[in-house]
């Protein structure tokens, strides 16, 4: 339904002025030659039986050593378009030219239970896009906006406010992540996978506000209480939390103190030693 609209759009009779799918479809043809109707997808995605950008694989791997390589990587698997007749063809040169003139990306909320920070797939999409589009544009951002519609009337916030909220609200309260440590390992795995994700987002946008890394290390790994409980529950996933900020810091998503580093180093590597059982903490 997308690409027929866009294609009903570019070939409607109208001045370019009024008709921004008409002026771009016709400019793309002028540039390369292409007929009307590839001129005119619109709809981008994975080649047919694919799925995801691998962006998320990436960052929780820490395989990546420039950001662009998350931009190289969202392309090379978004970069097949659907036409009308639904069939995926590989249009790399197209998405290239689409993506430069991105201004503004936004995601849904799916559910009340699920947020930008809780599963990967946010910033393996919107993350990746955004990415992407920051390099085709020279390093011109586009505004990231997540669309909030799981209750009431709805709320639109910046990708900022939203990871700051779902921190304040999720990771950092109390009672949220009390009741995540009650189910035991998988409650730390829910932690570690929230830190991740986060980072995901500094390393495909940016917009993750400094404090919510040092607040996270000071709740989560500093204090020496919650650290040996985190590490009795899952001392796998527990070292990996503490390895994910000192990564973060690492790629200069944040910064701290010398002597705060200095404890988060060596918190980590206590931690890491009791998940390898060289040592009790």
């Amino acid at each position: 339904m997308l690409a027929e609209a866009a294609l009903v759009a570019a070939g409607a009779d109208e001045p370019d002025e009024m008709n921004y799918i008409r002026a771009h479809v016709r400019a793309q043809m002028a540039k390369t030659g292409c007929d009307l109707e590839t001129a005119a997808l619109r709809v981008f995605s994975n080649a047919e039986g694919a799925y995801g950008s691998n962006v998320n694989q990436l960052v929780d791997s820490s395989a990546f050593d420039d950001e662009d390589e998350l931009a190289d990587a969202y392309q090379a698997r978004k970069g097949f378009a659907y036409g009308v007749n639904g069939k995926a063809t590989a249009q790399g040169a197209l998405l290239q030219a689409a993506l430069e003139r991105v201004e503004v990306a936004y995601q849904n909320l799916e559910s009340v239970e699920l947020g930008v920070t809780t599963v990967d797939h946010y910033f393996d999409t919107l993350g990746g896009i955004s990415r992407a589009v920051r390099r085709a544009r020279g390093g011109q951002e586009a505004a990231i906006y997540i669309s909030d519609t799981t209750r009431g009337t709805g709320t639109v916030r910046t990708l900022a406010d939203q990871v700051a909220l779902e921190t304040r609200a999720r990771s950092l309260n109390p009672k949220f992540h009390e009741g995540l440590l009650r189910h035991g390992a998988e409650g730390v795995r829910q932690i570690e996978a929230h830190v991740t994700n986060t980072m995901g987002w500094s390393a495909t946008t940016g917009q993750v506000e400094p404090w919510i890394y040092q607040r996270i290390s000071e709740t989560f790994v500093l204090d020496e209480v919650m650290r040996k409980r985190l590490s009795d529950l899952n001392p796998v996933a527990s070292s990996r939390m503490a390895n994910r900020l000192l990564e973060a810091h690492d790629r200069a998503y944040w910064q701290t103190d010398a002597a705060t580093l200095a404890a988060l180093q060596s918190a980590a590597a206590a931690m890491e030693d009791r998940m390898e059982g060289v040592a009790a903490e």
